[in-house]
């Protein structure tokens, strides 16, 4: 578990799975993405993230208000096993809240967590972001993190179709300096 000054980052719990699979539901959260997920699909992606958890440590975290105990979405860190980046052992950082829970800072709160935990604890040098090249509000909590794009990293995404809007994808990156834990952009 992670905690922030209003939030927690922990594991996933049954009593998450259908505020998840709502606010997966919901085409303006899914908006950057090809489709809105069923019920099914959801609870599907909730079993994976719980066993990468519980296996490695890390993962995607159920965030939840430390107020309310209220669950608002995902946070965390993600292996990424598919072309461009395949065979380099990239980490992405990516989140997903319920619309309600936008505008609030929370997202940037729990990523800024997320990349401490992968710096400090996990001891690595570089994580990555992407999004479609259209989710503007994504790409600015990249920035609000510290990341920085390399559009020389830009790629098409190889799960959706050629010539659909949302297969361009554009790339950030922070590292750690080493020797001092803080971070750098790299562009």
């Amino acid at each position: 578990m992670i905690e922030t000054e209003r939030l927690l980052l922990r594991q996933w719990t049954d009593s998450d799975r259908a505020p998840f699979a709502e606010l997966n539901a919901d085409p303006v959260v899914m908006e950057h993405f090809p489709t809105t997920l069923t019920r099914e699909q959801s609870d599907a992606f909730v079993d994976r993230m719980i066993s990468h958890l519980t296996d490695r440590g890390w993962g995607l975290w159920a965030v939840e208000v430390l107020e309310t105990g209220r669950f608002i979405g995902f946070v965390g860190l993600w292996p990424i096993a598919f072309d461009p980046f395949a065979g380099r052992e990239q980490r992405e950082i990516g989140w997903r809240l319920a619309r309600s829970a936008w505008d609030h800072g929370y997202a940037t709160e729990a990523a800024r967590a997320a990349l401490e935990f992968a710096f400090s604890v996990l001891g690595w040098v570089e994580v990555v972001s992407f999004t479609a090249r259209s989710n503007v509000k994504s790409q600015r909590v990249m920035e609000r993190i510290g990341m920085t794009r390399d559009p020389s990293s830009d790629f098409d995404h190889p799960a959706i179709p050629p010539d659909h809007p949302l297969r361009p994808h554009v790339v950030y990156r922070v590292q750690r300096t080493l020797g001092t834990g803080h971070r750098s952009a790299k562009s």
